[in-house]
């Protein structure tokens, strides 16, 4: 897909969220959910469920980075997302999550991204940035994540997709 060209900072971050959405998708369908789903490499690492549900749905914190001021984590902490089973299903998921983090930043007002925004665990601020530092590092976070897939997928002797350029398994 052709990134358009960018004329203000949220037209700057669409453009590069779909980007690195398009080399995210590709990590995420090769994801072996229904194969490997609890598998991870260390005792204190994530499972492969966490981590591809974790990196699909960092778009859908873009969106809420947009659409609420502040966010209370102590409010979600009894909730269970619903179980992802297989590849299908994560990339539906993450399809659905970046959607709606283009469609915000796409009717996004240019001054907000200027605008404080808070991520807190009830009476604790986590933290209280603009909102653009935050979607910078969200951006950041959904690319280490990726790489950490990436890692996964080697171990679990999975071609891995190239990225930025190639990889051993696509070397063109």
């Amino acid at each position: 897909m052709e990134t358009p060209l960018a004329t203000t900072p949220a037209q700057t971050f669409l453009a590069e969220l779909t980007a690195e959405a398009d080399l995210t998708r590709r990590v995420l369908a090769r994801v072996p959910l229904a194969a490997s789903a609890d598998w991870q490499p260390h005792p204190k690492s994530m499972t492969l469920r966490q981590l591809a549900r974790h990196t699909a749905e960092l778009a859908g914190f873009i969106q809420d980075t947009l659409d609420n001021s502040e966010i209370d984590l102590a409010a979600f902490e009894h909730q269970q997302p619903a179980p992802l089973t297989d590849t299908e299903a994560l990339l539906t998921f993450f399809a659905e999550r970046v959607q709606a983090a283009q469609s915000s930043l796409r009717t996004f007002p240019p001054d907000a991204l200027g605008q404080r925004w808070v991520l807190r665990h009830g009476p604790q601020v986590l933290i209280d940035q603009t909102r653009a530092e935050v979607m910078r590092q969200l951006i950041s976070h959904l690319i280490h994540h990726r790489g950490q897939l990436t890692v996964y997928l080697r171990l679990l002797d999975v071609p891995v997709p190239g990225t930025y350029g190639p990889s051993a398994d696509e070397p063109s």
